[in-house]
């Protein structure tokens, strides 16, 4: 019901009391006298959540007109929902909070956002409030949603969700990425703790140990038991991650004016350094074969290697997936998720349109990571050759696998003919690949030929290599791995780049062939004939004729 047609006014009373000591309030003579007395407004409220009649009441009005202004704000207040009942009993639960606890009445403009949003219209919404209302609306990827909730379980609700939403500072979400670094302290002992634990269960020598060595590893290995297990920190890439999800989250509350400020622009945070990727040089797989220790996070194989590697993946059913994703920077999800009908052979292209990722472990199909990753990509001719090989194979194992499958049907058995998912790499039914089943197909491989370890996604920075063994220069390798900008191409790839000149410049200067003399090695003597007077001699070294002594005739050295 509209306000204008609910029951509401304005009185005038006053704490005068008659000759019983009953309070007089309305009834009081004295009331016409304009300083006498004060103002009181009374509004009927929506029924509350059991559908009882309440009112709203406030007195201490010294002029009317005050009180007409605050009776004009709960009415525009009530009007806010028109017919929609829930929202008539929210803003009744509004002013009958603001009833008992005489705070001010807020601004219609105010409430009229939160009513619009769904959070508290008392101004009291948590950062955990808001937290939950914005992951319930996000529109975004599945894997990019959990990755929001984890920072919003593990981080942001347990340090800052029971603070209000708009008095949320900078020094809050300072004093929560500090006890981030404290808890990352405590982790490092418990860890390094863990790991000498670990040594002290190991036992001294080979064969079965004594009753006495029995019994102290016994209980080593039972103080072990009690350790907390290894767990990883939280490094400066996650922070950043972190601030970004918040930054995010108070975003949207800006835009729907509830708060004017957003902290999680504002706070400092170390910078997190992107890996740089660096070459499997010679010296590096010595070293590496010595103390088993990989040089950086993120390594890259030679072209040699690379051939290596594809020359003992070329058996496996996923050789033609290898070779694709090597040759031209596909991510491990845009391999698995390429289908035939984005592949055409005589413009020589794939077009990147899906990826199959995996949600905690059950893979879902997407689309590409940004807008930037779906595109055509430019194939070589030996790749399409590969690719038309590999779909010949595929249409044999279709074949084998719908007759193995009649067969079974004839005796009884209920089975399902060859998947057809359009897919370009398949299980050997036909359905999707399981993304972590090539990682580990990558793994067996590549350990099997005895190179150094690189991860599958390493493969995708190896293809930037090759773009600069081809001649190409950083703006190619970013536009082949389809970066949205040079810089991201740039901050990643632009060391292995310095460095792989440097390897191609001593193995350019290497292929020239020189029959060099050690350095060490004396130049042989050159033997001087005697000769009288008159005798001819010897030329120089660069076959010119002697330089004449203009010395004296008694043999002493010239002036």
């Amino acid at each position: 019901m509209p306000a204008s047609r609910r029951a509401g006014g304005i009185t005038k009373r006053c704490e005068c009391r008659d000759a019983g000591g009953k309070r007089l309030g309305a009834k009081c003579p004295q009331l016409t006298k304009r300083n006498h007395g004060n103002h009181e407004l009374h509004q009927e409220l929506p029924p509350d959540s059991e559908g009882k009649r309440r009112r709203f009441r406030r007195t201490g009005y010294a002029k009317v007109t005050d009180a007409q202004t605050a009776l004009d704000r709960i009415r525009a207040i009530l009007d806010l929902p028109g017919d929609d009942e829930d929202g008539q009993r929210r803003v009744g639960d509004l002013l009958a909070g603001l009833m008992a606890s005489r705070g001010d009445i807020p601004d219609p403009t105010e409430v009229s956002r939160k009513l619009g949003v769904g959070v508290p219209l008392d101004g009291r919404t948590t950062i955990s409030d808001w937290l939950d209302q914005v992951m319930a609306t996000k529109a975004t990827r599945v894997t990019t949603n959990h990755g929001y909730e984890s920072h919003i379980r593990v981080h942001l609700k347990p340090a800052i969700g029971h603070l209000r939403l708009d008095r949320l500072g900078v020094g809050h979400l300072e004093d929560m990425f500090a006890a981030i670094e404290d808890r990352n302290d405590l982790i490092r002992a418990e860890n390094a703790a863990r790991r000498e634990q670990v040594e002290r269960c190991k036992r001294g020598k080979p064969g079965a140990p004594k009753a006495a060595e029995r019994a102290q590893l016994a209980k080593e290995r039972a103080k072990l038991a009690e350790m907390p297990p290894f767990r990883r920190i939280t490094g400066p890439a996650t922070k950043q991650a972190i601030r970004r999800t918040l930054r995010m989250v108070l975003n949207k509350a800006m835009s729907k004016q509830l708060i004017t400020f957003n902290a999680a622009a504002h706070v400092e945070l170390a910078a997190a350094s992107r890996p740089k990727g660096k070459l499997w040089t010679e010296e590096r797989v010595e070293r590496w074969r010595e103390t088993g220790v990989k040089p950086g996070p993120v390594m890259v194989w030679t072209p040699a290697q690379l051939g290596a590697f594809l020359d003992a993946a070329e058996t496996d059913r996923l050789y033609a997936f290898f070779h694709l994703i090597s040759h031209h920077g596909l991510r491990r999800g845009e391999g698995v998720g390429q289908s035939w009908a984005d592949f055409s052979p005589t413009r020589k292209t794939i077009t990147v349109a899906t990826e199959i990722v995996v949600d905690g472990w059950t893979p879902i199909e997407t689309e590409p990571k940004t807008d930037g990753s779906a595109g055509v990509v430019k194939l070589d001719a030996g790749t399409v050759r590969v690719l038309q090989e590999h779909r010949e194979q595929q249409q044999r194992e279709r074949a084998e696998c719908n007759a193995r499958a009649a067969e079974r049907r004839e005796a009884g058995e209920d089975v399902a003919d060859w998947a057809d998912t359009g897919k370009m790499f398949t299980a050997e039914d036909g359905s999707w690949l399981h993304p972590d089943f090539v990682s580990k197909a990558f793994r067996r491989i590549a350990d099997g030929a005895g190179l150094p370890p690189i991860n599958l996604r390493d493969l995708r920075h190896g293809a930037a290599a090759l773009v600069k063994a081809g001649g190409g220069d950083i703006d190619d390798a970013s536009k082949k791995l389809r970066h949205s900008t040079i810089v991201l191409t740039a901050d990643t790839y632009m060391e292995l780049f310095e460095e792989y000149e440097d390897d191609l410049a001593e193995k350019s200067a290497a292929v020239v062939p020189r029959a060099r003399r050690p350095r060490d090695e004396a130049p042989a003597p050159v033997a001087v004939p005697e000769a009288g007077p008159g005798a001819s001699q010897p030329a120089d070294a660069d076959g010119d004729e002697p330089t004449v002594d203009q010395g004296t005739d008694n043999g002493q050295a010239p002036a």
